[in-house]
């Protein structure tokens, strides 16, 4: 999961936002034709990472690959120590590109950085946490219909969803017709949870061209993101509505569909464990913060634009601002501390 900042007693919808979401967006039975963007455009880009929670990657990667829809899928194994590249190399869908297994977990800037390089550029970008299970169908054309409505539109996401607080930040209803989206009001710097979590989250390919990747220099993801594209970009931010989730952070053995593949002795450790055990997220929150702060400071002096660049495509480097120190630093972070779990098997 790319890095968020989380407040689990923040409160749910307010009275208020849920009269909206049900007044203006709450046509769930509608019928979504095919994605229009598709005479245009090629085929969405998913990059999807796991690390262990085998169970939960077989659950909701299965309903990924139950859609009818066209879509390229990229899958990166971030040195999972259960079995998940096991289960990952048996999958056989034609619209499965690429299957990629990292020999360090290096935190979740890296894979998600690394699948973008290998995005044609104009293709929209979608990347789907491995805790994320789709519910609604034609959900890739219900993201589509509101790009396509709404030109200004550089990240549409969903909100999180059970077993997480339904909340949301301050936001501004968009309606065009019988298309709508909730537009990110603030966006503000260092304000818990005014962003788009990046759970399950679609980027226009235009604004891509405008703000290159994820920041590599900071390794906040979905907190930077939305501020970043909010204050320095043409681009707005927002939620979508019509896209319904659920993210179950654990299921039991006895109904784990990878029973059959698991090697773990369960006694010592299960896939969850190990997940436990490798989320350094928080502890880096705590001590690399304060470079998500400098970020935003840069870009206030107007000493750095909105693009990021990226180590992993050096052409981006060679015009841009690019703090390879504090780069290589949140790396190492994850490293040092993310790989060296025990693997039982």
């Amino acid at each position: 999961m790319k890095q968020s900042l989380t407040d689990e007693n923040s409160t749910g919808f307010t009275n208020a936002v849920k009269k909206i979401a049900q007044d203006l967006f709450g046509k769930k039975s509608v019928d979504i034709p095919d994605n229009k963007n598709s005479e245009k455009n090629p085929p969405l880009f998913i990059n999807y990472v796991t690390l262990n929670r085998m169970g939960l990657t077989i659950r909701n990667l299965s309903r990924i690959l139950e859609s009818k829809e066209d879509f390229d899928l990229h899958i990166i194994d971030s040195n999972s120590k259960d079995n998940s590249w096991d289960y990952i190399q048996g999958l056989t869908d034609s619209r499965i590109k690429s299957k990629t297994r990292l020999d360090l977990n290096q935190g979740p800037i890296y894979p998600l950085n690394l699948n973008l390089t290998k995005r044609r550029p104009d293709q929209y970008f979608m990347t789907i946490d491995s805790d994320v299970y789709i519910y609604t169908d034609n959900w890739i054309s219900r993201f589509m219909e509101v790009f396509d409505a709404f030109p200004e539109v550089g990240v549409l996401g969903v909100m999180r969803d059970n077993p997480y607080p339904r909340y949301i930040p301050p936001i501004i209803p968009r309606v065009k017709g019988d298309i709508s989206y909730l537009q990110l009001k603030n966006a503000a710097v260092s304000v818990d949870l005014d962003f788009v979590p990046g759970h399950l989250q679609c980027l226009r390919p235009e604004l891509i061209n405008e703000i290159g990747y994820w920041s590599e220099e900071n390794g906040y993801g979905d907190a930077e993101l939305s501020p970043r594209v909010t204050h320095y970009t043409s681009f707005k931010v927002g939620f979508l509505t019509t896209v319904e989730i659920d993210m179950r952070q654990s299921i039991g053995c006895d109904e784990c569909r990878g029973r059959d593949l698991c090697k773990l002795s369960k006694s010592v450790n299960t896939c969850f464990s190990l997940s436990k055990k490798a989320n350094m997220n928080e502890s880096f929150v705590r001590r690399h913060g304060w470079k998500y702060i400098e970020t935003f400071k840069e870009l206030g002096d107007a000493k750095r634009t909105a693009y990021c660049a990226s180590m992993l495509d050096p052409e981006s480097m060679k015009d841009h601002v690019y703090n390879k120190e504090w780069a290589n630093e949140n790396f190492d972070y994850y490293i040092k501390n993310s790989n060296q779990y025990d693997n039982i098997l």
